[in-house]
């Protein structure tokens, strides 16, 4: 399977459990890796046949923007789904690091690792 991959986007959004947090928008850091074919891509060099970076990049951004959850989890969940259901990605593997979450630490966040039959129509 090939990969497509966006590391390093950089969002901010409300996200947290403590009332602070819901206060401003916090910075997060995004990696994503989606399993894809890209031989139609390559074959007609065209974007249309391709996963858009710069479309995935927006779509994880208003999926943070409107959500606006308490937890990471939640939020790498509501990705997901978002882009399983607008691209044709295979799989996806998603880290979300939180600084500055927990003071002394340099990186705290969650992964996530999902496969398109994980949202099967009977897991919605």
């Amino acid at each position: 399977m090939d990969k497509v991959f966006i590391r390093g986007l950089e969002i901010e959004t409300i996200i947290g459990i403590h009332g602070w947090e819901r206060q401003l928008p916090r910075p997060l850091i995004l990696n994503l890796e989606m399993g894809v074919d890209t031989r139609d891509a390559a074959a007609s060099d065209q974007v249309r046949d391709a996963v858009d970076y710069d479309a995935v990049t927006q779509a994880v951004r208003r999926v943070a923007g409107k959500e606006q959850p308490g937890l990471l989890e939640t939020l790498a969940e509501k990705i997901a789904r978002a882009l399983f259901d607008s691209y044709p990605i295979l799989s996806l593997k998603l880290a979300i690091d939180k600084p500055g979450a927990v003071a002394g630490v340099k990186a705290v966040g969650i992964e996530i690792d999902r496969r398109r039959e994980d949202y099967a129509v009977c897991g919605r």
